[in-house]
C-alpha cells in the first residue's frame, strides 16, 4: 500500500529548479519509497546501504559517477559516502543548466550538513521527510494514532509497532549514535532519552536532566542536539517580539512521534498513557508535530512558537500565517468552557493586529463549534484539514 506524500509537489518543484536535491529526515520515514514512486525509472538507483557500492564511490568517485553520464541518478543514503559530494559539484558546475540531475536522500544531518555546504551551496534543494501527517494517513482514533505513530510501519501496520518502536531504539542507539556523535557513555544516553520523552509537551529544563542522568548541562545540550539532527525530536522556541529573548528563553520540547514517547517511557498501552497525567502533553505534541510536518511538506522551515505570559498563561502554538499570526490552544476536554479560551482572548488583546481575529481550541468535540470572543473549537481530528487550508491560503 503506497501513501501519497505531500511533500510530493515541492520535490517536482525543486526538480525543475535545482541541479540537485536532497531529501533528508529520520531513518524509516519513507524516503526511499517516496522517492522511487514519484521519479520511477526514470532515474538509476544505487543504495549506499550497499558496501559494494560504497566501496566503489570512495575509492574511485570518477569512476563511480561516470555510470549517471547519461541518466539521472538517485542516490540513496548518500551520508555514507560524503566525500562523493564534492565530485557531484565538479559534474553540477561543468553542466549547470541540467536541472533535476542528482537526486540525493540521507539520514542525518551531522556531517552531511556541513559537507553539503561546503560542496553543493546554491546548487542543492533540501527537503525533509518526516513520518505521515494527519493529512497524509487520516488519524480514526486518538488511542490508534498516538500508539502506532506517524512511521509507516507501525503506522500501516500497527500490531506490529511494539516491537518495531523497541528495535528502531536500539538500532538508533547502536548504529546511529555511535557512528555521528561523541557519546562514549550508551547506558547514560538511553537514560536521557527516557527522561526526555518524559518531558515530552513541557518547557525544556536542562538543568533538570544533567542532574537526573548524572551528567553536565553541556553533556546534555550535546545530547539534545543529536535528538534534533536525527530528527527524533523537534524544540518550539517561546514568542517574544524581541528575537533576541527567544533564542535564550527555554524552548518546549516534542518528540516527532508519540509511539517513541510511549515506548520510551514504558507506558502499557497508548490508551492507558492518555488516560495518565501525560494524555494532555501527548495530544499537545501531536498538534505542535502536525504543524511541524505542514511546513516542512510545502519545502518551508518550521516557523511556529509558543507564548506564555509572566504569570503563567500559555497558549500552546503561534502559527505565522500571511501577515497574522494563529494561536492554537490545545486541550483533552470534551466539554470546552469560556476559560479554556481565555488565554486566546488574552494573547489577542497583547498582539493587536499581530493576531488573528480568531483563535483556535483544538480538542475532543465531536464537531467545531463557536466559542466566546469569537474562537473557534475544532475536534483534534480536524486540525491537520484545518492547517492545510490556512497554510494554502484557502482558509
Amino acid at each position: 500500500m503506497y501513501v501519497q506524500r505531500i511533500l510530493s509537489k515541492a520535490l517536482r518543484h525543486s526538480l525543475d529548479a535545482f541541479p540537485a536535491v536532497l531529501v533528508t529526515g529520520p531513518r524509516q520515514s519513507g524516503k526511499t519509497t517516496f522517492l522511487r514512486h514519484e521519479v520511477g525509472e526514470r532515474y538509476r538507483y544505487v543504495s549506499f546501504d550497499d558496501p559494494l557500492e560504497r566501496d566503489f564511490a570512495r575509492t574511485d568517485p570518477n569512476g563511480f559517477l561516470r555510470a549517471f553520464d547519461d541518466s539521472p541518478a538517485l542516490l540513496d543514503e548518500v551520508q555514507y559516502v560524503p566525500e562523493l559530494l564534492s565530485y557531484i559539484k565538479l559534474r553540477i558546475d561543468a553542466a549547470p543548466d541540467r536541472l533535476g540531475r542528482w537526486l540525493l536522500t540521507g539520514s542525518q544531518q551531522f556531517a552531511l550538513m556541513q559537507q553539503l555546504g561546503e560542496s553543493l551551496a546554491g546548487r542543492v534543494a533540501i527537503l525533509e521527510l518526516l513520518p505521515f501527517s494527519g493529512a497524509e494517513l487520516a488519524p480514526p482514533d486518538l488511542g490508534r494514532t498516538i500508539g502506532a505513530g506517524g512511521y509507516p510501519v507501525p503506522a500501516l501496520h500497527p500490531e506490529r509497532s511494539d516491537l518495531w518502536a523497541r528495535s528502531y531504539i536500539r538500532t538508533y542507539l547502536e548504529r546511529d549514535v555511535r557512528q555521528v556523535s561523541q557519546v562514549t557513555d550508551l547506558h547514560a544516553f538511553e537514560r536521557f532519552l527516557g527522561l526526555a520523552a518524559a518531558q515530552h509537551g513541557q518547557e525544556l529544563t536542562k538543568a533538570r536532566l544533567a542532574r537526573d542522568c548524572g551528567v553536565s548541562e553541556p553533556t546534555i545540550a550535546n545530547w539534545l542536539g543529536v535528538l534534533e539532527a536525527s530528527y527524533v525530536v523537534s524544540l518550539l522556541p517561546p514568542y517574544f517580539r524581541n528575537h533576541g529573548k527567544r533564542l535564550i528563553k527555554s524552548p518546549k520540547l516534542y518528540f516527532v512521534d508519540p509511539l517513541l514517547v510511549t515506548t520510551l517511557t514504558r507506558q502499557p498501552s497508548a490508551e492507558a498513557a492518555l488516560a495518565g497525567p501525560m494524555g494532555g502533553g501527548l495530544l499537545e505534541g501531536w498538534v505542535v508535530v502536525e504543524a511541524v510536518k505542514a511546513f516542512t511538506n510545502r519545502g518551508r522551515k518550521p516557523d511556529l512558537y509558543f507564548w506564555r505570559s509572566h504569570d503563567g498563561l500559555e497558549v500552546d502554538l503561534l502559527i505565522p500565517a500571511g501577515t497574522r499570526l494563529y494561536p492554537v490552544e490545545i486541550k483533552r476536554t470534551a466539554t470546552p468552557t469560556p476559560r479554556h479560551v481565555e488565554p486566546l482572548t488574552r494573547l489577542r488583546a497583547l498582539l493587536g493586529d499581530e493576531a488573528a481575529d480568531a483563535g483556535l481550541l483544538v480538542c475532543g468535540v465531536e464537531r467545531e463549534r463557536p466559542m466566546p470572543g469569537g474562537h473557534r473549537a475544532l475536534p483534534w481530528q480536524s486540525f491537520p484539514a484545518w492547517l492545510e487550508r490556512l497554510l494554502d491560503g484557502t482558509h
